[in-house]
């Protein structure tokens, strides 16, 4: 609803000396009768709806928004004169007032002034092309007068462009191609044609579209901007695409950044050009930055898989394992594929072993880390951990440190087994394979690591500082 203007100063009810009543106190009365004439219309209650938004612009008769409102009542009231002239005041004081140039438009209509009504809906779709539910209106009022004038090319074309807005393609394309059969030389028609197809990312067929419709019409302004746009994301997207494949990442995620900003409305194209970028980002290991990236892909285009299945591996790489679950399960739900169920299983797999302890972090080792390599960490991260190295601490301290200790110590005897080993790798359960991790001695093992009892002790080489001897 548009902003009030400046309105003419009100006088107040003489209670002492009278005074002029402020801009401010004239506002908030209007408001006040504006509330209560919709709290009237929402009631169906017309007549008093009209008497308050009357009052409120007798109060402030400067606002676009009141003249609407009480044009939209007259409607209601079957006064569609009264209704037009309430219409046409509220787009002269807003011209950027969409719902006053809609009621203008459906005022027309009623009249039986059709032209005017379509110069008011085009007016609309210049103003706000986002606004669905102007679309919507603007696709029903023109079937209402097509229903009177059947053959109206206008009107056809102006309900095929709504409708192409709308991302209701088919029927557009249907529409517009009505037309052409008619007269192949329509420029209008050739436009929706191209916008259609320009919009289901068929960029280069939309263009042959474009090009003949300025053929037809050189002046007209929209196929030239479509055109124009088109053009330009077909280059800067194939440009993005061959640095891509010659590896030059930081190229490509520029060209397709440059992309993205030529025209925010072409959905599907987007879609896919944030999921290009997501492959980059991954690529250069921006692993969040990839994620961001598939998740604008999958906000403009729910059904968009690659953009799932790229998302979901992100997460996989950053150990986001509850994520990539539910990605997995929402491209398998769509597409059931052995190698998508297999994902998914993976994807399980992890989340199941994620949520036990991590016995390589735990030794401080990689996953693929050699039997020589385990034995090392063992032997530093034992030695670190020892209870007798912290018996000088605090109970708080001593108590962690021996916590650790028996995890180094459960972490060794796990993965110095092959065995066990393997069985810990593959998920499984490793109490359900008989291994009671509960009745676990950690110092026995530390005991047959450094040969045997009594073959060890900590001695003091100044405050706070130990060294291992053996004996």
């Amino acid at each position: 609803m548009a902003a009030a203007a400046e309105c003419d100063v009100i006088m107040a009810a003489p209670e002492g000396p009278g005074e002029p009543e402020s801009e401010e106190e004239a506002r908030r009365e209007a408001e006040s009768f504006k509330e209560q004439g919709n709290a009237y219309y929402a009631k169906k209650d017309y007549n008093e709806a009209y008497n308050y938004y009357t009052k409120a612009i007798d109060t402030c008769p400067n606002n676009a928004s009141y003249y609407g409102n009480r044009a939209a009542t007259l409607m209601m009231l079957g006064r569609f004169r009264e209704a037009l002239g309430d219409a046409q005041q509220s787009v002269r004081l807003d011209d950027s007032f969409v719902r006053g140039h809609l009621r203008e438009g459906k005022c027309h209509l009623s009249l039986g002034n059709a032209m005017a009504a379509s110069r008011c809906f085009q007016r609309v779709l210049e103003l706000d092309h986002k606004n669905t539910q102007a679309q919507q209106e603007v696709v029903f009022c023109m079937d209402r007068a097509l229903e009177f004038a059947p053959a109206c090319h206008r009107f056809k074309i102006l309900k095929a462009e709504c409708l192409a807005l709308l991302g209701r393609y088919p029927e557009a394309q249907s529409v517009a191609s009505d037309i052409l059969r008619m007269d192949s030389t329509n420029a209008d028609a050739l436009y929706v044609r191209g916008l259609c197809l320009y919009y289901e990312d068929c960029i280069e067929k939309a263009v042959q579209f474009f090009v003949q419709a300025l053929r037809m019409a050189p002046d007209h302004e929209k196929a030239c901007l479509a055109c124009r746009n088109a053009k330009a994301l077909k280059a800067k997207k194939e440009d993005g695409n061959k640095a891509f494949k010659e590896g030059n990442y930081k190229l490509a995620y520029e060209l397709y950044t440059e992309a993205l900003g030529i025209d925010p409305n072409n959905i599907k194209t987007n879609a896919k050009l944030y999921c290009n970028r997501g492959t980059v980002n991954s690529k250069l290991r921006k692993l969040e930055e990839a994620i961001d990236d598939c998740t604008n892909a999958v906000k403009l285009d729910e059904t968009y898989i690659k953009a799932y299945l790229r998302r979901a591996q992100c997460y996989m790489d950053t150990e986001q394992y509850e994520d990539a679950v539910r990605d997995y399960e929402k491209v398998y739900q769509t597409e059931k594929t052995k190698e998508h169920k297999q994902l998914l299983k993976n994807a399980q797999m992890e989340l199941k072993k994620s949520k036990r302890k991590d016995y390589y972090k735990i030794l401080g080792v990689d996953k693929n880390a050699s039997e020589d390599e385990i034995k090392k960490a063992y032997r530093k991260r034992a030695l670190m951990h020892h209870p007798d190295r912290h018996s000088g601490a605090s109970a708080e301290v001593q108590k962690e440190e021996e916590k650790k200790f028996k995890e180094v110590g459960e972490a060794f005897t796990i993965l110095s087994d092959p065995k066990k080993k393997a069985r810990y790798d593959s998920g499984q359960d490793l109490e359900e394979d008989g291994l009671n991790m509960g009745d676990f001695d950690a110092n026995n093992i530390f005991k047959a690591f450094f040969g045997g009892p009594g073959g060890f002790s900590f001695e003091a080489s100044g405050p706070g500082n130990f060294f291992f001897q053996f004996g």
